[in-house]
């Protein structure tokens, strides 16, 4: 009986070696698929005009001053690694204000500001993180972009019709001013438009150190994303 028992017993210390053997490998998996899930989409913009408007149309003079409106968001997506596991996460937060100035078919200015303390994930924890440690928000609260050089098209937008243009600016990011280019993409849908973007970013160009735990650790690259809605101001 006392031999049985030590067979037994020795089946069950080799099995829970082996369960925690597949745990180690499987955590990561489970963590990424099940707790963080798939990945928010890149932001893109979307062809929606009105009943009213006919696709096609050429839009009338939007010559004037223009606003971020409801519907716009802002954020971040970095790549985790977790025990040898690729996660990627996204951030997103719908604070975002700006303005914009329009002369005939040329941007002639823009400001936008993002409430960087806002942002959130799928992790309480890793947000506080980014929020008191990686971002300083208690210090620099939101970050920036102010467009340095005009943006002209070349011919003039139509209801649903998509153009990419490319934008150079000022990026403000933890207290750190940068120069950026950004490509966008930007719609007109009879009322209002789309722009939406994304500008890759080294974190530690902007004072950021990326965190390492270890067990866990965000790559030094990310990049900010952001769909924005505009409005006649």
């Amino acid at each position: 009986m006392q031999k049985r028992t030590k067979i037994i017993t020795a089946s069950i210390v080799a099995g829970v070696l082996a369960l925690g053997a597949t745990a180690a490998i499987a955590g990561p998996i489970v963590y990424r698929d099940l707790i963080v899930g798939e990945a928010e989409s890149a932001p893109s913009v979307t062809a929606a005009p009105p009943a009213t408007a006919e696709a096609g149309t050429e839009a009338s003079d939007l010559t004037g001053e223009w606003i971020v409106a409801g519907g716009s968001f802002a954020g971040y997506r970095v790549d985790e690694m977790l025990n040898g596991t690729d996660v990627t996460v996204t951030g997103r937060t719908s604070d975002v204000t700006g303005s914009f100035t329009v002369d005939g078919l040329s941007l002639t200015a823009a400001s936008l500001e993002v409430d960087v303390a806002s942002i959130a994930t799928d992790s309480g924890n890793r947000d506080e993180y980014f929020r008191s440690t990686a971002l300083r928000t208690d210090e620099f609260p939101t970050a920036t972009f102010v467009l340095t050089e005009p943006i002209t098209v070349d011919t003039t937008p139509v209801v649903g019709g998509v153009q990419t243009v490319q934008a150079t600016g000022e990026l403000t990011l933890a207290g750190v001013t940068r120069a950026v280019t950004v490509d966008l993409d930007a719609v007109w849908n009879g009322g209002d438009g789309q722009v939406a973007g994304s500008i890759p970013i080294t974190f530690a160009d902007f004072g950021v150190e990326a965190p390492n735990l270890g067990f866990v650790s965000v790559e030094p690259d990310g990049v900010i994303e952001f769909s924005l809605v505009l409005a006649r101001g």
